[in-house]
Formats: C-alpha cells, structure tokens, sequence
C-alpha cells in the first residue's frame, strides 16, 4: 500500500541517490545498469570513457542545474581536492562561473595549466583563458592563446572559435572549407552572403548542414535563381524545402533533380498539396509507377491517384494494384476500398474487403482501428461481451497501435461490467505492465486502486519529484559527452554540431543526441519532437534500436522533461495546484516554448490569449502593462491562476477543468447537460470535440508520465508490474 502523496512537498534530490533511484526505475529490470550507449551498440571508439556509473559517482555533474551562487562554495572545495576528474570539472565550471561574472583573474587562477590535467578539454580551456583574458585588456596575450588553439588542435571543433574570433579572411576560408557543419562557420557565410548574395557554393553549404537553422527558407530563395546549378544540387535544394514545409517549392526543385523514386514522388505530393498543377501531379504519380514499378513510394504513388481519381470507382484499379504488390500499405487501400464500396451500394463486395483486411492485414493499423470501431458500437448497444470480442485482439495483434493501450483498458471495464473482476483485474495489470507510458496506464493504476490521483482529487495531490540531472548522450565525442554534462551548453552545440553531419539520415543514436541537445538550448519544442518520432523508425534495425531505447528511463524522462521546474513549482504552490498537472498541461499546450504563437495569438508556455491575461490581470492586482507573456514567470503566474479558475468552476473535477481549458466553459456546461453518463470514462469517450478528447487524454497521459518517471513511489510500483508478463484475458 503506497503512502499518500498529498501532504508531500515537491522536492529536488541529485547525486548518488538519483541515480540509485533511477536504476531501479528502469522499465524492464533486467537490463538494469546499462548505458544508453550500451543499449544501441555503439563502437569501442565511442567507448564509455564516461559512464553512467561515473556519472553517479560525481559531485559536480549534479550542481549544473543551481545557479552560479548556490554552487561557488561547492565547487571551490572540490577544485582544492587532489587531483580526480571532479578536481578538474570543478576547476573548469568554477572559472567559467567566474567569466560569467567578468572576474577573469579568479578565472585564471583556476585555469592556470588546466589544459595539460584535463586533456579532453584542452582547447577549450585555452579559449577560456583567452576570454578572460580579454577582459583583462590583454589583446595580446588573447590572441597568442587562440592562435595556440590553432597550432596545437588544428582538426578540433574548438578551433572554429579561434578562427571565428581572429576573424581574418584567411582563417574564415579554413573554417568554411573544414568545418561546413560548425554554426560559426555558418555565421561567418551569412555575413559573406549579405555583403554579396551572388555565391552559390556558400549557400549550397548552409543548405546542406543548416536546413533546419532559421532563415535557411530566405538562403534557398536565393539559390534556386543561380543559373548553373547541377540535379545533385537541385537534389539538396528540394529536400531542404521539404523538411522546411515548402512542399511547392520543393516540387519546382525535384523537377530538376536526379529521377529518383522519392524525387519523383516528392514532386508529385508538393504539387497536389500545394494546391497548383493538379494534372501534372497525375501524370507524375503515374510516371512514378512505370518508372519504379516495386518501391514503396509507387504504393503511395497509388494511392494518392485512387484519392484523386474523378470517381470511386475510377480509383478502384489503382487500389487492387496496392493491395496486390504492396503489402506494408494493403490495409490502408483495402479501408478505402471497403469505403468506396460501400458509397457504391456494393455491400457484398465491401463486406469481403472488410474481411480480407481482418484475415490477411490483422497486424495493420487499419486493421486495429475496424476492430475498434466495432468493439464501441457493440459496447453502446450493451453487448460487453461482443465488445470484448473484438477488442482484445488489438492489443495482442497490434501491441504498437495507439489503440492497444485503449481497448486493453476498455476489455477490463466490459470484463467488470460483467462481473467478471478477476479477468478485469488482469487487464488493468496487463495495459500498466504493457504500456506503462500510456493515458490508460493511469486510468488501469487508478482502477486498481494505487494512489495515482484521479479526476477528483489529482489536483490537490502534491507528489515528491526527483529532477534527473542530465544522462549520458549516446553518440558524439567524449569531448562533447563532457561539455553537455557539464552544462556547457554553447560549447557542447558548437562541438556537437560540428561532429553530426548525417541531419538527413542520422542514426537513432544520433537523433536522440540531437533531441538532448536541441532541450539543452531552450529549443524544446524541436528537442522532444525529434525524441518523440524516433517512434517512426521503420527499418529492422532501427526499430530494434529504438525498442531498446525505449526501455531505458532515460528515453522517457528526454521526451517529458522538466524545464522551468523553479517557476512552475513556485506558481503551484501559489495556486494549490499538482505541479505535475501543471506541468503536464505546459507540455501539451507548448512543448514549454515561451515564444511560441496559435494561430489565435495565444502565447508562450500555457498559450494564454492576451484577452485572457488582461481579465485576470486586475483579479490578481497585477499591472497588465508590466505582463509580458513571452516571460516564463508571468505566463506560468497567469496560466496558474486560471487552471485554478477552472477547477473552481466545477468543485475541482480536473477532467472538466482541463477540458474547460482547452474548450471554453459553455462547451463543457453543455456536455454536462446532453452527456449523461456518470462514469468518467465513457464521458471522456463521448465529448464531441475529438481535440477536446484527445486534449484531456493527452494531458493527464503527460501527468501520469511524469508521476511514473519522478516519483520514486510510483516510479517503484510500476517497474514491479514492468516484471510479471500477465496474458490478456480472452472472452
């Protein structure tokens, strides 16, 4: 029996006991202890120098997350130890504290033959000395310090700040021709393209290493109208155009690129998705097919003709050629023929499609979402056990379907609805132990009488929170590993970025890398959705890697992580509000992005209209004029302030005030009245809105995500059900 969380107070915890708590909170036990690394197989020359296990055992890799003042004193005692590599991380983030407060000679005090202790660093220790040394006024000796960088690690990333600070002509041409991918080399090209926009082969460069920079669009623009541009450029130039959402102009690219099958099917779907061309976006799909015969973008290709064939009918061809040769996309031809069928009055020949779909595709996706429609008709209609029936092989079928989750939690509602409460026990346990990051992970917990909160009471609930410190990459240098984990997070980019050149096919190793990364600089909202599509990966491989991947803590607490902790937990306990619901909340609306607009001009981290902001403003006593709700603080105050206005408005029920949040008041005041269910389920399951639905599902899935990964008691609970594999009961 767990003890109840409610009357803890939120706290923050590191170091040694972290990690303890971290190792038994990984989601398959027996893999405890491995490192990220470990998991994906990397190579001995990427070899676990650090560790994770070194990481655990460091006193200074804990203090990254307090503030220049809260760890001078710790990291001055460490410095004076005898020599360790805390002795020298201590020393090196003390002096660049130091920098940060302009007290340069402190700062070279420490620094002073640093570089010969502390190899992996020694560059950028260089580079600090000759930062405080320019705060000195020292021009001199600044310079002799980076033109050593330049003779002692002439191939190392750092260099680029030395040649990017010497700033001559001479030393700007090295960095370009040597370092393409570092951002300094980028910033050393715009300044060369504004003076003269007319040089093809720097633009060519940021296409290739910047394409998802700011301002790329604004490059490409001016690219495409170079006239000696070769198919391989025109290649690049489309796929940029691509990944930047241009889909038009990428078509106008492709058409000059190499015909390959995704240049030609790429072509093809910018022309249609752009709305221009719509024949000879045709006539591309179907060059596509006689050109390529067996790839997977003919089955697209496909497709994409039957969707914009004149009739139904016209398009029944194209899908019999797909579900004929292309078997990864036959379940999705086969749904839109049944459909087609069926607007033809062709009940037989529709039904049979719905058949082969079930018998032949029962792995696909299409396949999962038939069964479920069913499964809920028979549920309305009272018929749990039909219901059961049709739902339970989608969660042993299709274990990777956004249903499976779903219709496991549902089969233990229509198992309890017959009375059936050992096999609806079993259930419950199944979706917790199978798919323990799941919405219905926390409905089963609640179901099974764990003390998760529920509707009625999880915002009031305060539960005890163990931030992580950051975990080890598992691609990238030593040299960046150890900047990152220090924090060093301008350093760590450049450095990273400059090693990872494969932005378009990058490894799961990689992407993962690049999501830390991208969450390090603020950019969260990129950072967790490159984590998060790591999902998508669909070779063998690859989804091997990301399966295990998966099964690391750390992989999760990446794609739910904790920025702006500090402000978050100060405006809950303003509000007596669960900051885990806060925060969950945060995440939905803005991936914790404090710039980031709707197209209705809400704003920053909890999306709040300025409207809004200046109705509760004078409730709160607050100057409207001093708001700036692009500002962390002030957004998180005000958008505290009303979650707490919602709960109030319906006797703090957080389903209604979260999907009062989303949907306004008068929408959710009149699904009380039409929707007549008591259980919280089903009216979650009947709220018209599918964003309001798929709102509230999506939030409180965040809040139980961020229960399980930081809550040690939770945490606990869930690797225990982690360990039995339960079987699915059938009806």
């Amino acid at each position: 029996m767990l003890k109840k969380l409610q009357k803890k107070q939120i706290s923050i915890i590191a170091g040694a006991a972290l990690f303890a708590f971290l190792a038994g909170a990984m989601v398959s036990a027996p893999e405890i202890g491995k490192t990220v690394g470990q998991w994906l197989k990397l190579g001995k020359n990427q070899a676990q120098q650090t560790s994770d296990a070194s990481i655990a055992q460091s006193a200074v890799f804990p203090l990254i997350s307090q503030s220049l003042p809260e760890r001078a004193a710790k990291l001055a005692t460490i410095a004076q130890e005898s020599r360790s590599p805390d002795r020298n991380r201590a020393r090196y983030l003390l002096a660049s504290d130091y920098i940060e407060r302009t007290q340069a000679q402190k700062a070279l005090a420490l620094l002073q033959g640093l570089d010969k202790d502390y190899a992996i660093l020694a560059p950028y220790i260089l580079l600090k000395q000759a930062q405080a040394q320019d705060m000195l006024g020292e021009d001199g000796k600044a310079s002799d310090l980076r033109q050593s960088v330049l003779k002692l690690y002439p191939k190392e990333a750092a260099s680029v700040k030395a040649l990017y600070l010497i700033a001559q002509p001479k030393q700007q041409e090295i960095a370009i021709a040597q370092f393409p991918s570092n951002p300094l080399t980028w910033e050393i090209i715009r300044k060369r393209l504004q003076e003269n926009p007319n040089q093809p082969k720097l633009q060519l460069i940021l296409a290739t290493y910047a394409s998802d920079q700011p301002g790329i669009v604004g490059v490409l623009d001016q690219l495409v109208k170079q006239p000696a541009l070769k198919p391989e450029d025109w290649e690049l130039i489309g796929t940029s155009y691509w990944e930047n959402s241009q889909f038009l102009k990428a078509a106008d690219a492709y058409v000059k690129a190499p015909k390959t099958s995704r240049n030609l099917y790429r072509t093809a779907r910018g022309l249609q998705v752009g709305g221009k061309d719509k024949e000879i976006a045709i006539a591309t799909y179907k060059q596509l097919v006689q050109q390529f015969p067996n790839t997977e973008e003919t089955g697209t290709a496909l497709l994409r003709l039957a969707e914009t064939a004149k009739t139904g009918k016209d398009g029944l061809p194209y899908l019999d050629q797909v579900i004929s040769k292309f078997p990864k996309q036959a379940g999705t031809a086969l749904v839109q023929k049944a459909k087609t069928l069926e607007t033809l009055k062709d009940q037989k020949s529709a039904s049979a499609a719905w058949q082969l779909l079930i018998a032949k595709y029962g792995n696909s996706d299409e396949a999962a979402e038939y069964r479920w429609k069913i499964a809920q008709d028979k549920a309305k209609a009272k018929d749990y056990v039909g219901a059961w029936q049709w739902a339970e092989p989608i969660v042993t079928n299709n274990p990777n379907s956004i249903l499976a989750p779903r219709a496991g939690f549902w089969v233990g509602k229509w198992a309890a609805s017959l009375g059936k409460q050992q096999e609806s026990q079993t259930a419950y346990n199944y979706v917790i132990s199978q798919f323990p990051y799941s919405y219905y992970a926390w409905r089963a917990a609640n179901m099974q009488g764990l003390n998760v909160g529920n509707f009625d009471n999880v915002r009031v609930m305060n539960p005890e929170v163990i931030a992580p410190q950051r975990s080890l990459p598992p691609a990238g240098s030593e040299t960046f590993k150890e900047l990152y984990l220090l924090g060093q997070d301008r350093d760590a980019w450049l450095q990273w970025e400059t090693e990872f050149q494969n932005k378009i096919q990058p490894t799961v190793a990689e992407q993962f890398t690049e999501g830390l990364m991208r969450q390090a600089r603020g950019e969260n909202l990129i950072g967790i959705d490159k984590i998060s599509k790591l999902e998508d990966r669909e070779t063998p491989a690859e989804l091997a890697q990301y399966q295990t991947l998966s099964k690391q803590i750390a992989y999760w607490q990446a794609r739910y992580p904790f920025p702006y902790l500090r402000e978050t937990e100060k405006w809950s306990t303003e509000r007596k509000l669960n900051p885990l619901l806060v925060t969950a909340l945060m995440r939905q609306e803005s991936r914790f992005e404090p710039k980031v607009k709707s197209v209705a001009d809400a704003t920053g981290l909890m999306q709040l209209l300025p409207s809004t902001a200046k109705w509760i403003a004078p409730q709160i006593k607050v100057d409207i004029k001093t708001i700036n709700l692009e500002n962390p603080n002030d957004n998180i105050m005000l958008g505290t302030w009303y979650l707490e206005h919602t709960h109030q408005q319906y006797n703090n029920n957080s389903l209604l005030a979260i999907a009062s949040y989303n949907a306004g008041p008068g929408n959710v005041s009149k699904w009380l009245q039409t929707l007549t269910t008591k259980d919280p389920d089903e009216f979650v399951e009947q709220i018209p809105f599918d964003e309001t639905k798929n709102y509230v599902r999506q939030v409180f899935g965040n809040y139980w995500n961020y229960l399980r990964l930081y809550n040690p008691e939770i945490s606990g609970v869930v690797a225990k059900y982690s360990t039995t594999h339960p079987k699915l009961p059938a009806q």
